[in-house]
C-alpha cells in the first residue's frame, strides 16, 4: 500500500486515478509520496519514507529543491498542463492594458448615484479611457516553453507581429511554433524592438531581477511588461523607476506584492493563471500519473531535479538506484549484483547536473541484505526494489 500526504485541495479527476494500492488523505502518518500545490514546504520537515513530491502545477519554489536532492526525493512538477488557462490570462492582459479597460470599468463604477446623468457622463468621459489596438503590434515572448509558444501562436492570429527569445529552445517547442516568429539575435533587440514584451522563463538565481534597471534602458518608451511568470523576475526599484520616466506605460503582474500594488500603471492581477477548472484538473491528473509511475515502476517523467528516466515493465525484478554523478558508479553497482549471481536483463542510466539515476531490471530476487549493501556504497543516495 501507498500511502500519499494531500498538502492542498487536489481536484477529484487527479485522485480518482490512484487504484486501490493507494491510500490518500491530508495529514497521512509516513507518507511515500506527496501531492501539493501552492502550499509553502520549505519549513516543513520532510518525514524519512518520502520517495517523491509532485507538484500539481508549474512553480515549485514553494518546494525544497536542494534537500529534497540531497534525500533523493524526487520533485515533480506538471509542464503545459496549465498552459492554455495562463496563454489566454496574458492575452486578456494584453488587452486590459491596451484598452485601459481596468481604469475604465473603476471609473464607471464611480457614477453609481448619477442617475439619468450616466449616459452623458460617459460620453464626455470615455476620451480619458482611449487606447490602441493589439493588431500590427509587436509582441516580443521570452521564453518559448508550452506557455510562451502557446502565446505566440495566439498573438500571430490576433494579427501582431512576434518576436521570440530562448536560447534553449527545445525541438518539441520549435515544431509547435509558427513559421513566422521572429528569432531575436539578443535578448536586448526584442527588448528595444517590441511594443509589448511577455517573459516565460523560471525563477532562480540566475533570473532573479533580471529585468532591471540596465534592461528597461533599452526598451521602447510606452512598453507593456507582461508577467505571468514570476514576480521576482522583474527588480520592482527599477520598475518603479521605468513607470515613472514614462518608459513603461503598464505592468500586468499575475503575482503582486504591496510594493508593486501601490504603484500607477500596474494592473494587478491575484495569482489567477492557473485558476480554472480545466487547469486545476490538467495538473491534478498529471502529477497523480506521474506519481504513481514513479512509486510502481520507479520511471521519471518532468521532474525537476532528476533526469527523466524510463523503461518498460517487464516480469523481472526492478532495482531503482539514484546516486551522485561521480566516475565509477555504475561499476561498483554492477559488481555488487554480479557477486549476488544476479544477471541484468535491461537497464537505463541517466544523470542531470550532480544526480544520477539507474533503473535495473535482473533475473532472480533482489534480497533485502543487497539491497542494503548498495545502499552502503559511497556516493549512493537512494535504493528502490520494485
Amino acid at each position: 500500500m501507498y500511502r500519499i500526504d494531500l498538502l492542498n485541495k487536489i481536484s477529484e479527476n487527479g485522485l480518482s486515478l490512484f487504484t486501490e494500492k493507494y491510500e490518500y488523505r491530508t495529514d497521512i502518518p509516513d507518507p511515500d509520496g506527496i501531492l501539493v500545490r501552492s502550499k509553502e514546504m520549505k519549513d516543513i520537515t520532510l518525514p524519512s519514507n518520502v520517495k517523491a513530491i509532485a507538484r500539481a502545477g508549474a512553480g515549485v519554489n514553494n518546494i525544497p529543491i536542494d534537500k529534497c536532492s540531497e534525500k533523493g526525493i524526487v520533485v515533480f512538477n506538471t509542464p503545459g498542463a496549465n498552459a492554455n488557462g495562463v496563454k489566454e490570462l496574458a492575452i486578456l492582459g494584453m488587452l486590459l492594458a491596451a484598452r485601459n479597460v481596468a481604469e475604465g470599468l473603476v471609473w464607471t463604477k464611480g457614477l453609481i448615484g448619477e442617475g439619468d446623468k450616466v449616459p452623458d457622463l460617459i460620453e464626455k468621459g470615455k476620451a480619458k479611457f482611449v487606447g490602441t489596438e493589439l493588431l500590427g503590434k509587436k509582441l516580443g515572448v521570452v521564453g518559448l516553453g508550452a506557455i510562451g509558444t502557446m502565446l505566440a501562436n495566439a498573438a500571430e492570429s490576433l494579427g501582431m507581429e512576434v518576436w521570440g527569445y530562448d536560447p534553449f529552445l527545445s525541438i518539441e517547442a520549435a515544431w509547435r511554433l509558427s513559421r513566422n516568429t521572429k528569432k531575436a539575435p539578443s535578448l536586448d533587440k526584442l527588448l528595444s524592438e517590441c511594443d509589448f514584451i511577455s517573459l516565460h522563463v523560471p525563477q532562480n538565481k540566475d533570473t532573479k531581477g533580471f529585468i532591471n534597471a540596465d534592461k528597461f534602458a533599452v526598451m521602447k518608451k510606452g512598453v507593456v511588461i507582461l508577467n505571468f511568470a514570476r514576480g521576482g523576475l522583474v527588480d520592482t526599484p527599477s520598475l518603479k523607476k521605468a513607470v515613472a520616466d514614462g518608459i513603461v506605460s503598464r505592468y500586468v503582474t499575475d503575482f503582486p506584492d504591496e510594493e508593486v500594488i501601490k504603484m500607477d500603471k500596474v494592473i494587478a492581477i491575484p495569482h489567477l493563471g492557473a485558476s480554472t477548472e480545466e487547469s486545476e484538473e490538467n495538473c491534478a491528473i498529471m502529477a497523480t500519473m506521474q506519481l504513481m509511475d514513479f512509486l510502481e515502476n520507479g520511471n521519471i517523467k518532468n521532474s525537476v531535479n532528476f533526469p527523466e528516466c524510463a523503461l518498460d515493465r517487464s516480469d523481472k525484478a526492478r532495482l531503482t538506484i539514484s546516486n551522485k554523478n561521480e566516475p565509477g558508479m555504475i561499476e561498483k553497482i554492477t559488481h555488487s549484483l554480479a557477486d549476488n549471481k544476479l544477471n541484468i536483463a535491461d537497464m537505463i542510466n541517466k544523470s542531470k547536473g550532480n544526480i544520477a539515476y539507474n533503473i535495473i531490471d535482473v533475473e532472480g530476487d533482489i534480497k533485502t541484505d543487497l539491497a542494503k549493501k548498495i545502499q552502503s556504497i559511497a556516493g549512493v543516495v537512494a535504493v528502490r526494489v520494485l
